[in-house]
């Protein structure tokens, strides 16, 4: 069967935020598999903050896209057509099968998913990388006790809002700072956070001052920039603070914004650690496992926002990362299923 292949390459590297004219638009045969591969067609991609980075030359903790190559993107998808023992036509699967309508792969890390367990996008969201990074980054990083304060920036996120939720099954108070009334509203209301800061319309240290006033035990950050100096003055004895991402600064034409109160770190003997969550690919189906029962048992609630548009829409669908128009987990359809 001829199938045609839409992708979207990269045509140049973004400077400030990405526009129409990085993006190559390409189409060309799918292709057939040959002895131990299999094709899957792609029918969800996963939105994130991180490709902003991918974009950029220079050395990081994966290596940036390359000009002309299909823009990475984890996906979920269906296979259909394999040669490769451990995959069958019809099996969902989920991968980094990139910008693209199908993906000819041999297989390596690429998983089964279970479409009974939960609906697909939510193999992207909180039972997919976002999940894993909220799971490993506040479990084992951020070590929280029943009892404490935790912080979470990007809070109504893909990882901030599962962060959030795991800190409350684990008796802790929770405080979600996001942007916008619709987003405060929605992680106290509908994940159960105990408190929520509006940073667009709220000063974030008198805000911190008032919801936690013995201080932040954890603090998980999603932005960077102003908002992490801001925690930085209210950390309690002790305190861990999570670095996973730094949104604010991802589209800057200038350097990036340091923490300006980081000896704050020094005075509460705290400690502020860079996670990314490849590091615990051996471990992914723990969290996974966990997961899912909590997610079965109704104590954690997933988010995905679901645009369509197939992979012609991705660059406007990334934009609305930058612009914090989504809430839960940002996913672009590209088939149906």
């Amino acid at each position: 069967m001829s199938r045609t292949n839409r992708q979207l390459r990269l045509a140049a590297r973004p400077v400030g935020q990405p526009r129409s004219t990085d993006w190559e638009h390409v189409e060309e045969p799918a292709g057939e598999p040959g002895d131990g591969e299999l094709l899957v067609q792609v029918l969800y991609l996963s939105i994130d903050p991180a490709m902003r980075g991918w974009m950029n030359a220079g050395k990081s903790y994966i290596r940036p896209v390359e000009i002309g190559e299909v823009m990475r993107a984890g996906a979920v998808g269906r296979v259909v057509a394999s040669r490769h023992p451990g995959f069958s036509v019809g099996d969902h699967v989920s991968g980094s099968f990139g910008v693209q309508e199908y993906c000819l792969t041999d297989g390596r890390g690429v998983t089964k998913v279970d479409p009974d367990l939960a609906p697909l996008p939510v193999h992207l969201g909180t039972l997919g990388m976002s999940g894993m990074t909220a799971y490993f980054g506040l479990l084992d990083i951020g070590r929280p006790q029943p009892g404490q304060t935790v912080v979470v920036s990007g809070a109504a996120g893909a990882v901030g809002s599962v962060v959030g939720q795991i800190a409350k099954i684990l008796g802790c108070r929770v405080i979600g700072i996001a942007g916008g009334e619709l987003k405060c509203r929605s992680v106290v209301e509908e994940l159960g956070f105990d408190a929520a800061i509006d940073y667009q319309t709220e000063d974030v240290r008198k805000a911190l001052r008032e919801h936690a006033p013995d201080g932040v035990d954890v603090y998980f950050d999603n932005v960077g920039g102003d908002i992490l100096d801001a925690v930085l003055t209210r950390l309690a004895r002790g305190a861990r603070i999570v670095i996973c991402g730094a949104i604010s600064q991802y589209n800057n034409t200038e350097p990036v914004k340091g923490p300006s109160n980081y000896m704050s770190l020094l005075v509460n003997r705290a400690s502020m650690t860079g996670m990314v969550v490849f590091d615990y690919a051996d471990r992914y189906h723990e969290a996974v496992a966990e997961l899912a029962e909590w997610r079965a048992t109704g104590r954690l609630r997933s988010l995905e926002d679901v645009v369509s548009g197939g992979v012609a829409a991705f660059p406007e669908t990334l934009l609305r990362l930058f612009r914090g128009e989504n809430l839960g987990k940002l996913v672009l359809k590209v088939a149906d299923e």
